[in-house]
């Protein structure tokens, strides 16, 4: 079997929605990512085999928004490209396609990664206005047409908001914030721990920053149609955000008696990532040395209810898969949809109570030590563009693997509807 290798990925500053990529479509942030990491690695695209790209909302204009972003970059007609969609894994879930696919034999280059506007998803008009439009433009008299607007009701301008609706569970009917506050109340998380969590993130962000670390991942933004204003680093990261700012902010989701707040929960942010993912015999043939290999990849099912805990199983699964333990991992990185759902996972992985009932273990999973988690920050910080958050997490770990010359890392995280989604990764071959 083909090994698949990480031979490099860069990813847009991720961007508050409604701020300065508001007006910028995915398939157009997407777009400009994928041609500068192929500029980066002078890697001509008649090599490339296909493209795969996660997104969650995709707009009516650019229907599998894969293949628009594949021809905008310039890639030949002849490229093959597809969309996939596993909700807040769906750019980890482009990676782990993209792997299955070197393992099979059926590519060795694949683009990948993951893209989301969350500025740009649309209001959602009643069923009712819509056939009344159908009705308006079939009408043909002025009778007819006279017909059809008397018809017309008020209530049929009163728009769903399309990305609440997609943060709200179907199945079980509650919002991801109150999942994270059924997890709160479950392991019995505080408040107070929750924003001295958030506040970490904000610094650890800011300090890598700071350092420069997300040079080597992040590509700068010109922002069309005059292309005069660049975006060169990430907006959300607060370095003048206190534990007195966060503990002054009111619950969101249970007003009354709960602890997620709008501060110690991830932020809703447009952001894109691209990866190149290589069989490890075609990036010797042209002279790539791989950023990591993909050691292992697990996606699993769990109880909507508490989707927060989804990454406990899925890395589980991974380490079995890859024949590994958790204390074998030297860097971790966690998706922080709420610092209720991370402190959760962890304690998760401690108990002995939970590795026996849930996971049919003897032992706990293992312990997630602080200082090898989210050490760049995390989603509270730098934001959650939903399909692109799965690849951001690899790719940041395993640049930051580089750098610490680490051996095994490990990407994880929850996913809206009873998911997890995790991945391995060993450095270089």
């Amino acid at each position: 079997m083909a090994q698949a290798v990480l031979i490099d990925g860069l990813r847009s500053p991720f961007v508050k929605s409604g701020s300065k990529l508001n007006d910028v479509p995915a398939h157009e942030l997407a777009t400009v990512v994928v041609r500068d990491l192929l500029a980066k690695l002078d890697l001509s695209a008649d090599v490339v085999d296909e493209v795969i790209f996660g997104n969650i909302s995709q707009s009516s204009d650019a229907a599998n928004v894969a293949r628009v972003i594949a021809l905008n970059a310039g890639l030949p007609f002849s490229i093959p490209a597809h969309t996939v969609v596993r909700n807040c894994a769906s750019g980890m879930e482009a990676i782990s396609e993209a792997c299955d696919r070197i393992h099979l034999n059926e590519s060795e280059v694949i683009v990948c990664g993951g893209v989301e506007s969350m500025s740009n998803i649309p209001l959602i008009f009643p069923k009712n206005y819509t056939n009344f439009l159908a009705e308006w433009m079939k009408a043909k008299s002025w009778v007819q047409k006279l017909k059809t607007l008397s018809s017309f009701r008020l209530s049929m301008f009163s728009p769903r908001v399309a990305l609440l609706e997609g943060l709200t569970d179907p199945f079980c009917g509650l919002s991801m914030g109150h999942t994270a506050e059924v997890l709160a109340r479950e392991w019995n998380i505080s408040r107070k721990a929750q924003d001295e969590y958030a506040l970490q993130s904000h610094r650890l962000a800011v300090k890598a920053g700071q350092d420069g670390k997300f040079l080597d991942e992040m590509t700068p933004f010109y922002l069309p149609p005059k292309y005069d204003e660049v975006i060169q680093e990430d907006i959300g990261p607060r370095s003048q955000q206190s534990m007195e700012q966060l503990s002054k902010l009111k619950p969101v989701f249970d007003k009354y008696y709960g602890s997620v707040t709008a501060g110690n929960s991830c932020q809703i942010t447009d952001g894109a990532v691209a990866a190149v993912i290589m069989s490890s015999e075609k990036a010797a043939s042209l002279g790539y040395e791989p950023l990591a290999t993909v050691k292992s990849h697990a996606a699993v099912g769990t109880d909507p209810k508490r989707m927060g805990l989804g990454p406990v199983f899925a890395m589980h699964k991974a380490l079995q898969k890859a024949n590994l333990q958790l204390s074998d991992m030297e860097l971790i990185e966690l998706n922080e949809a709420f610092a209720a759902q991370v402190l959760a996972v962890c304690n998760a992985c401690e108990s002995e109570k939970f590795a026996k009932e849930k996971l049919g273990l003897d032992a706990p999973l293992g312990n997630i030590r602080k200082e090898i988690l989210n050490v760049n920050g995390g989603a509270i910080a730098l934001g959650h563009p939903v399909g692109a958050s799965g690849a951001r997490l690899v790719v940041t770990l395993a640049k930051e693997m580089k750098r610490r010359h680490l051996r095994y890392g490990l990407a994880t995280l929850c996913v809206g509807g009873g998911q997890g989604a995790a991945m391995i990764l060993e450095a270089g071959t």
